[in-house]
């Protein structure tokens, strides 16, 4: 396709009380104009999605002809782990071993969900992650109504996994996303993912970090006196660890790698930002 008629691209960060969009030119050379966030909160009448959602819809009424990426908050995740199993290769082995994996852990709540799996190998195993099947027809009925293309739905841990996966040792790695109101821990050892967690943030992140963090090493089996951990907090610029507790904290940010510019940020004040239209 000549670069004269590349579709204008959409980068969107789906979250339950804020959107982040860029919108990128992509006609002979790629020009990204300033993010726009748009705050919303919460109602507890309505699906976590909903609100987001509405504020999505508001924030592309004027993208018709675009392609949009969506990457989503590890709040609409839900992560396993498949563990290599050298007998598996066929897709529907690998799929019917991450159906029974969700389920094992989640029970009949799979049955609402959509499962994504990563690049598949006998030898290392994958992840999988799950989404509701509302939220993923809602997205595409979205797409659909304001003609745009949907190019793809992204989990955030397996966007930011991506992003920095190059600079991570690879016997083992503990990688740490965090956002508003969640931490999400991935351990991998010999490129093999030995689990993950994706639980809400209740009191004070650094203490809750702490402490899943420790746990997480009790149930490895092992761990150094100090253990590195790489964090990536974009909306937590001032997290630090307690000194002498066994972990050092390895920051993640612009002075890595370039980061996304839909990833989320801190926003300092409500009026920085769009307030949700619902």
């Amino acid at each position: 396709m000549s670069p004269l008629w590349r579709r204008d691209q959409i980068q969107v960060f789906f979250a339950p009380e804020r959107v982040d969009l860029v919108r990128t030119s992509r006609r002979l050379k790629p020009i990204s104009a300033p993010g726009i966030t748009g705050l919303c909160t919460r109602d507890p009448d309505q699906p976590v999605w909903e609100p987001p959602l509405l504020q999505l819809e508001h924030m592309v009424k004027e993208a018709e002809g675009t392609e949009m990426m969506v990457t989503l908050s590890n709040h609409f995740i839900r992560y396993v782990t498949l563990p290599p199993q050298t007998e598996i290769t066929a897709p529907d082995e690998v799929y019917a071993y991450a159906t029974f994996r969700m389920h094992e852990i989640y029970a009949e709540r799979t049955d609402e969900w959509v499962l994504s799996i990563s690049a598949w190998n006998p030898s290392s195993g994958a992840i999988c992650a799950a989404i509701t099947r509302d939220l993923l027809t809602r997205l595409q009925e979205l797409a659909i109504r304001y003609r745009i293309k949907l190019r793809g739905i992204t989990p955030y841990l397996a966007s930011a996994f991506d992003q920095w996966q190059q600079l991570f040792d690879e016997k083992r790695t503990y990688f740490v996303l965090i956002e508003t109101g969640r931490i999400c821990i991935a351990l991998l050892v010999n490129g093999v993912w030995q689990g993950i967690r994706n639980q809400k943030v209740l009191h004070g992140v650094a203490d809750e970090l702490l402490m899943a963090l420790d746990q997480e090493a009790i149930f490895s089996g092992y761990k150094e006196a100090v253990e590195e951990v790489r964090v990536f907090a974009p909306e937590h610029p001032d997290l630090v660890l307690p000194e002498n507790c066994g972990w050092r904290m390895i920051p993640l940010s612009a002075d890595n790698l370039s980061v996304p510019a839909h990833y989320p940020s801190f926003v300092r004040a409500s009026g920085e930002a769009d307030s949700c239209v619902a």
